[in-house]
């Protein structure tokens, strides 16, 4: 029996002996590798001799959402399973003339010819209805090795699609215990980096977060550097291996750009352009980037701003993000974690009607900032009354002073 053959589901099963009904049908892909690796994989791709149409047929409920490349999208009737199974034809492919799918797909009946075309040797396995795995480049013996290694020639595998240059580095990271690359792999991943160029810029982000995110994520950083992978996809950044990553791959993405001497929007405009990533994910890098040169104070004022002013997930990955600049954080996490809540909490306790009759400003510019200004006061300080608020007008000089230099409520 093949690796993991007890964790199927139900469904599972029930999908595989349908399609056997019909025609032959194998588990292939990630779920072999993930199993033989000891780890349980849920989704379950499988291979099949049966046709597109013929796939349908069985499960009437199917997705045609690449027909033109064997691939069926299989559900199940309603409130027998909510999951889905992705069901390709055996087939074999022609050239790839725009780096990212084949001209030409030929249908066959053959499960070697079909994981002949595949990537990796750890990713050209199958397991068969009666439960034998079925290896022809050996795969097993890879994945038990620890090395990455190509279906075939290597730079031929990489030059049918470019994206597979940042697939071996992201299975270098997560598949078993993978350490290194074959070395013919890797002199291909260099001699094709220009293939990078064709695939889309959010497949690209799409592998750089799962890399950064990766438990190995600064030995496969340095690596890329080393191997100019970064260099061909952050063209205007300069990258690093930070010496302490975490798990967060936001906080790892921003500790890679820390040497870049851009300001945070800068490299946040260049990050979208190379990665192509949402507005709330580049908030996030750009803020961090602005404060790599911050110094880490226990200040209890600034602390107070720092948690009134930052949502919860970016002071924890403030602090990540200095750990891994080599900072000094745990006082400042501990000094942190021990404030007592703000007497009258985070909102302002003066607004604007209440500060114009106080002070005879008419609305405009100078009481928006003068109210910004004693909402930060009020933070800093705890205040708990809208008395002693207003008080601080006695304290500061609002009438006269330059207000564009008066600070709101931020951090840092």
């Amino acid at each position: 029996m093949g690796p993991g053959h007890e964790h199927l589901s139900e469904a599972d099963r029930l999908v595989l002996d349908e399609l056997r009904t019909s025609g032959k049908a194998w588990i292939v892909g990630g779920w072999v590798r993930e199993a033989a690796s000891g780890r349980h994989e849920t989704d379950v791709d499988i291979a099949t001799t049966l046709l597109p149409a013929e796939v349908k047929e069985l499960f009437p409920r199917s997705l045609m959402v690449g027909e033109k490349y064997g691939t069926v999208i299989v559900r199940l009737d309603e409130g027998v399973s909510d999951g889905t199974w992705e069901v390709t034809t055996l087939r074999s492919e022609g050239s790839y003339g725009d780096g990212r799918r084949p001209d030409q797909v030929e249908f066959g009946q053959s499960i070697e010819d079909d994981l002949a075309r595949r990537d990796f040797t750890i990713n050209a396995m199958a397991i068969d209805s009666d439960g034998n795995v079925i290896d022809p480049f050996d795969g097993m013996a890879d994945l038990r090795a620890g090395v990455l290694r190509a279906v075939g020639e290597a730079s031929e595998r990489l030059g049918e699609d470019g994206l597979r240059i940042m697939r071996a580095y992201r299975f270098l990271d997560s598949a078993g215990n993978m350490r290194s690359m074959e070395s013919s792999l890797r002199s291909a991943v260099r001699e094709n980096l220009g293939m990078l160029d064709v695939v889309s810029r959010e497949r690209i982000g799409m592998e750089m977060e799962r890399i950064l995110g990766g438990r190995n994520a600064r030995e496969i950083i340095s690596q890329m550097n080393k191997d100019g992978v970064l260099n061909q996809v952050l063209p205007e950044i300069v990258c690093t291996a930070s010496p302490s990553f975490c798990t967060d791959s936001l906080v790892n993405l921003a500790l890679m750009c820390s040497e870049d001497s851009s300001k945070g929007i800068e490299l946040a405009g260049n990050l979208r352009s190379a990665l192509m990533m949402g507005k709330e994910p580049l908030r996030q890098v750009a803020f961090l980037h602005g404060t790599r040169n911050v110094p880490v104070s226990t200040e209890i004022g600034g602390l107070r701003r720092f948690r009134a002013a930052l949502p919860p997930e970016w002071q924890s990955a403030f602090i990540a993000y200095s750990l891994g600049l080599g900072q000094e954080v745990s006082e400042f996490a501990e000094t942190l974690a021990s404030l007592s809540p703000l007497k009258a909490g985070n909102a302002p306790l003066i607004d604007g009607n209440t500060l114009a009759a106080a002070t005879g400003l008419d609305p405009g510019p100078r009481l928006g900032r003068l109210k910004g200004l004693l909402h930060r006061i009020q933070i800093e300080r705890d205040l708990s009354t809208a008395e002693r608020v207003l008080s601080l007008l006695d304290e500061l000089d609002w009438r006269d002073s330059d207000f564009e230099e008066w600070l709101a409520l931020s951090w840092p």
